[in-house]
């Protein structure tokens, strides 16, 4: 028997604010042979997407909150020792990206740059004064919904996002439903692909340096349908099916009459129906093992609406070349039964090729390593 919605949801997310004091349980988190998961930090307020400077400072974002933050291991023990405030005051700073020794925080309809965040990170804390951003750009939609932001420096050193389509099923038009980039100073305007509901992780290969994305699948068609996407876009100009047709082989009940699905790009992988997934990322390190080199780590969210829950994991898919060929789990756990006490939402490759995971439930990130 199918669950009450907000039942349902009662169940599935428990606020690790709850928690009190406890320990996350990261026992609970099933990987291969020869891995190992630790916190490595367990204070991040709704932590979501994250980037990476070249010392090792992870700056990361949110969504329901109005801050940005550097997470710092001052020791280098694999365990963050200090959480500071970068900005706040903003809306839904979800999306981060470091470039030239400045970070660019994108919230709902603005690009915004701080300058000298690393110098700010290594004062001691009385000698911090707050940083005042520099706005690149301020003619992004402001609508709430899918109003959160990817951000993304790009090999070719341009500033990627994406604008959702302000909807769960709607025929909005440019810009929305699409992944854009600019020059880091916002000049340079230019949409890169369309037919695009909602990516909220961007990742480039590492040797074709062609752009990978996933999307989030519509609701309201069940609880099998339509999968989320793994889209693969090797030149700009592409269009993805939203809204008229979803996972390649889906016309929408609503939009897909007059739009049959052979006019448009197929994802490179379906992945799992209301998965949400989100941040993803070529594994380019030596720490794994050789076959997960150029291979692609994705973190799902979970499902909300769905009356048997899934997701909370993160998925890998596997490439022969420029062609997925397996879809598989790779770290499960987060999700027990019914109840989830984490929710994964992105992935970042360390230095030394250990691998962080984003959890904006339980206010962490975990780092995973291999050891044999």
């Amino acid at each position: 028997m199918k669950r009450p919605l907000f039942a349902l949801l009662a169940l599935l997310i428990f606020q690790a604010a709850g928690q009190g004091a406890a320990p996350l349980p990261i026992e609970k988190i099933r990987l291969p042979k020869g891995f190992s998961i630790s916190v490595y930090a367990d204070n991040v307020p709704n932590a979501r997407s994250m980037t990476l400077a070249p010392d090792g400072v992870v700056f990361v974002g949110n969504r329901d909150e109005r801050s940005v933050y550097a997470v710092v291991d001052r020791n280098h023990d694999n365990r963050a020792d200090e959480l500071i405030k970068i900005a706040d005051g903003l809306r839904s700073p979800n999306g981060v990206a470091f470039k030239d020794g400045s970070l660019y925080v994108a919230d709902v309809s603005r690009i915004l740059r701080y300058d000298g965040v690393l110098d700010f990170v290594n004062k001691p804390a009385a000698a911090r004064t707050r940083l005042k951003p520099t706005v690149i750009y301020d003619k992004l939609p402001s609508e709430n919904a899918h109003g959160w932001r990817y951000l993304a420096i790009g090999p070719d050193g341009l500033l990627y996002l994406q604008i959702g389509a302000p909807c769960n099923i709607c025929e909005p038009g440019d810009p929305y439903g699409s992944i854009v980039r600019m020059k880091t100073d916002g000049t340079g305007f230019e949409i890169v692909a369309r037919g695009v509901r909602n990516s909220v992780g961007m990742t480039w290969h590492p040797d074709t340096q062609q752009l990978w994305f996933t999307d989030n699948g519509r609701d309201n068609l069940g609880d099998n349908l339509p999968p989320d996407e793994l889209n693969y876009a090797p030149r700009t100009g592409l269009h993805f099916g939203f809204p008229y047709c979803h996972g390649g082989t889906i016309p929408d009940p609503e939009f897909g009459r007059g739009h049959p699905c052979s006019n448009y790009t197929p994802p490179a992988q379906t992945l799992g129906p209301h998965v949400a997934s989100l941040g993803l990322k070529f594994y380019t390190g030596t720490m794994f093992p050789a076959e997960y080199r150029k291979q692609i780590f994705i973190a799902e969210h979970g499902s909300w609406n769905r009356s048997t829950p899934i997701g909370y994991r993160i998925s890998l898919v596997r490439l022969d070349g420029n062609r997925a060929v397996k879809y598989e789990t790779f770290a499960e756990g987060w999700l027990q039964g019914d109840r989830a006490w984490g929710r994964p939402v992105d992935v970042l490759e360390l230095a030394d090729g250990s691998l962080l995971v984003s959890d904006d439930t339980a206010n962490a990130i975990y780092r995973i390593s291999y050891k044999g």
